[in-house]
């Protein structure tokens, strides 16, 4: 479980206006202490990012399918940068492809999602994943953990 003075940073990159909606609505409703910070793409989430004075998140949920900069790309600049080193990426897609899962895993990501279709899902993945212990899940990576499914 993560646990800060300060509210926890959680950041959703996702072009779908609409799942950015309900994600946000969701952890609205979870009444959790957290700030939530959306981006309609990945070019938003690293040009965010890659300023020097910029508040990194404790969480960055990952849309792998977007315009301009997809989540494969962020991942790849995210890892590749050590300022980023602490940063828990959790892959927030609609894809479940193996290849997609492979892929994020050997890149770094912590954990993989589906993304539910269903709000109460929603809300439980969100609960789930913010109160994993994202030391112990960071330093024992295996492709059996990385995966999340409810």
């Amino acid at each position: 479980m993560i646990t800060h003075k300060d509210p926890i940073q959680i950041f959703l990159a996702d072009d779908d206006e609409d799942d950015r909606n309900f994600f946000s609505e969701a952890i609205t409703e979870l009444k959790m202490e957290n700030r939530v910070t959306t981006f309609k793409d990945g070019k938003d989430l690293m040009d965010y990012l890659e300023k020097p004075d910029s508040r990194l998140p404790h969480i960055l949920f990952l849309d792998l399918n977007m315009p301009c900069k997809t989540g494969f790309d962020c991942l790849k600049e995210i890892r590749a940068n050590s300022r980023f080193k602490d940063i828990s990426i959790a892959i927030y897609s609609t894809s479940s492809s193996e290849k997609d899962i492979e892929e994020t895993f050997v890149g770094g990501a912590n954990i993989y999602i589906k993304k539910p279709n269903d709000f109460s899902k929603l809300k439980k993945v969100i609960k789930d994943v913010v109160n994993i212990n994202w030391q112990f899940h960071s330093s024992g990576l295996n492709k059996e953990t990385f995966f999340f499914s409810i």
